[in-house]
């Protein structure tokens, strides 16, 4: 946004814009903020182009310690012990992203250390809130099997709107949509725009918001 128009839009507005539900590809937002703000809109190419060189700082393609864009620097908001206890409890685990493969399996792999994990991630499906991705991925770790419940945690309106059509698309499976702020929310400056969130989340139709990410052991039906 800063690049094209000059403004640097503030994290409510963003917020506030992603709580509509339908802009869950971060291209797609920075285009519709430009549209908003009375900007020239830029050919969608030339700002992937654009946002790439932020985000990576190299070539998304290439080697990822040639990149020196913000992905390095991006804080990890659980680490590898809190899938290994989930593994212990006997629970499936996987990921439906809208990141772009090369960016999440970085993440996932390489700062994570975690070993060819279960993944959906931008191409592989529609983007959310259309649930293929999610469906495909929870066929992918058993949930045909007769009584398994498929918990997705996300922290966007569209996450949870991905659930519940989810479940219109496969009434037959028991989908729990569980839901938390984003980080930079969870600080106690931020404990009023915090609720505002929260609330957006609990409208959107999630089951349960969660106080962050490593609540989720804690939660009643993070058992086996």
């Amino acid at each position: 946004m800063q690049h094209y128009c000059g403004w640097q839009p503030s994290a409510d507005a963003i917020d506030a814009l992603k709580a509509e539900g339908a802009w869950n590809n971060d291209w797609d937002a920075s285009l519709e903020l430009l549209r908003r703000h009375g900007a020239e809109l830029p050919d969608r190419a030339a700002l992937i182009d654009v946002f790439s060189g932020f985000y990576f700082g190299g070539d998304p393609e290439g080697d990822p310690s040639q990149w020196t864009g913000f992905i390095g620097d991006e804080p990890l908001l659980v680490d590898t012990s809190f899938f290994a206890t989930l593994s212990e409890r006997k629970l499936r685990w996987g990921f439906v992203s809208g990141a772009e493969p090369p960016s999440a399996r970085f993440v996932l792999q390489q700062r994570l250390g975690l070993q060819n994990p279960p993944l959906i991630a931008m191409g592989d499906a529609p983007d959310k809130p259309n649930p293929t991705g999610l469906i495909r991925l929870a066929k992918a770790l058993g949930a045909d099997s007769e009584g398994a419940q498929v918990a997705y945690l996300g922290d966007t309106v569209a996450d949870v709107h991905t659930v519940i059509q989810a479940r219109k698309h496969w009434p037959e499976q028991h989908f729990v949509s569980l839901a938390v702020a984003p980080p930079h929310l969870q600080t106690a400056e931020q404990a009023a725009a915090r609720e505002i969130y929260e609330q957006r989340l609990r409208e959107a139709g999630a089951d349960q918001v969660l106080m962050g990410t490593k609540a989720l052991l804690s939660w009643e039906g993070a058992t086996a």
